[in-house]
């Protein structure tokens, strides 16, 4: 992680730690660094929240300021953004969102021309260039960038969606909770047009309320929904809609572990599973790897982060990887998480099968988690002390092959994650409560 890029994107408080002026300042950068040999064309999404309009214009100006041309694609999701550079043939992408956090924060997340996450070495140049103080030439004259609404591009990633379900979900029962986010106003319509009836929730974003009690950090909201009108599916999505958590017909809840276990299987019977790999990040549920091992499916692990997932997928073919959180990327469609993608897929796998989400999910067992996060005063200190190191390897011997213990430093947080999962309850709390007491009998706390 840099001074103000993590795994994700430059996210904080608006006006606080994110200020108009950083938007100003890397709209002035990018403008320079992409028009070197010509004039600069980069794409522009935001989510609904309040500071996003804010951010936008700031990032215009600062483009246009430096010879760019910014082609504005509004409120939409983060994917889209990702899609419509490489489609378009942008020079760079650039998300306004902080995807799940509340209102108040919010984040600069960039794509470069194929789509992808921004390489770590422009990144670099990015923040070397604001705490520089340098000066970049102003473009003048005919030389000066112009806005451009793009609506040719939201347009164009609506049909992209429509195209990927090789079924009609004609007779399905289907609940969206679209998170009061970006994806209110496209994933009713994508839905509609596959043949499904759609009921929609947390749908009006006011620029306040995204995330707030809806989405998929709010699960139980759906849940509740789904069973109230005894619906087939429902599908969770967080603020900028890269991530889906779906919910059965009985309420419970499928996270993107249980969501790549049920497309894994799905993939491999129909030789889509290339490589017969599964790409999942360390914060994968145990419960996962033991249910792929019984249908002979190979998994690797990568860092937290969609990021790092795809890299992997990249570097060695794979075709599906995700996280628990709802990232699933379906390599051979996109080039990074997509939350309607991933409710396109299941539910054609759903149509296919002529089974219900529980029934296919009957061989995943979610093992019992504890995870806390824990506010530390040096988080490199605390990972290499040898006593905290030491009180994790008898952890993991008490485990053996019966579960897994974890501690590692959040990508988005100032904070130590520390988890456990296991058979019981009981024994992830011992385990990692007692991880968490030598690092405050050592001072770490």
């Amino acid at each position: 992680m840099g001074k103000y890029f993590g795994t994700d994107g430059f996210r904080g408080e608006v006006n606080r730690t994110l200020t108009s002026a950083h938007a100003w300042q890397i709209g002035r950068f990018l403008g320079h660094y992409f028009g070197k040999e010509r004039k600069a064309r980069i794409v522009i999404g935001k989510d609904p929240r309040r500071s996003s309009y804010t951010l936008e214009y700031a990032l215009v100006a600062g483009l246009t300021a430096s010879g760019a041309d910014a082609y504005l694609l509004h409120v939409i999701p983060t994917p889209a953004v990702s899609y419509i550079t490489r489609t378009d043939r942008f020079d760079c992408g650039i998300m306004i969102s902080a995807s799940h956090n509340s209102y108040l924060d919010n984040g600069i997340k960039l794509f470069d021309r194929n789509g992808e996450k921004m390489d770590e070495e422009t990144i670099a140049a990015i923040e070397g260039f604001l705490d520089s103080g340098e000066e970049l030439p102003f473009a003048t004259g005919e030389e000066i960038g112009v806005a451009v609404d793009h609506t040719a591009g939201r347009n164009r990633y609506l049909g992209y969606l429509i195209s990927l379900s090789t079924v009609s979900y004609r007779g399905k029962r289907v609940g969206l909770d679209c998170a009061n986010g970006a994806c209110f106003a496209i994933a009713k319509s994508v839905f509609d047009a596959l043949g499904a009836e759609a009921y929609v929730i947390n749908s009006t974003p006011n620029g306040v309320n995204i995330n707030k009690e809806a989405g998929s950090t709010h699960i139980e909201v759906l849940q509740g929904f789904v069973k109230r009108n005894a619906l087939d599916v429902g599908f969770a999505f967080d603020g900028d809609a890269d991530r889906c958590i779906a919910v059965d017909e009985n309420g419970n809840v499928v996270n993107g572990d249980g969501i790549l276990y049920v497309m894994a299987g799905y993939m491999k019977e129909r030789g889509l599973l290339r490589h017969n790999t599964v790409v999942t990040t360390v914060m994968s549920n145990f419960g996962l790897y033991k249910a792929l091992e019984r249908l002979g499916i190979r998994y690797e692990k990568t860092a937290v982060g969609d990021k790092y997932v795809y890299e992997c997928m990249q570097k060695n073919g794979y075709r599906l990887g995700g996280e628990q959180s709802g990232h699933v990327i379906f390599s051979k469609l996109a080039t990074t998480g997509d939350g309607l993608i991933t409710a396109i897929k299941l539910m054609e796998l759903i149509c296919n099968s002529g089974k219900t989400l529980a029934e296919l999910t009957e061989g995943y067992t979610v093992y019992p988690q504890v995870l806390e996060n824990v506010q530390v005063k040096d988080r490199e200190a605390a990972l290499q002390d040898a006593a905290v190191l030491a009180a994790v390897a008898q952890a993991e011997e008490e485990l053996g092959e019966t579960g897994r213990i974890l501690i590692r430093a959040s990508g988005t947080e100032p904070v130590l994650r520390v988890m456990a999962e296991a058979e019981s309850i009981e024994i992830c709390r011992k385990c990692v409560f007692d991880v968490i007491a030598v690092m405050k009998k050592r001072g770490h706390l």
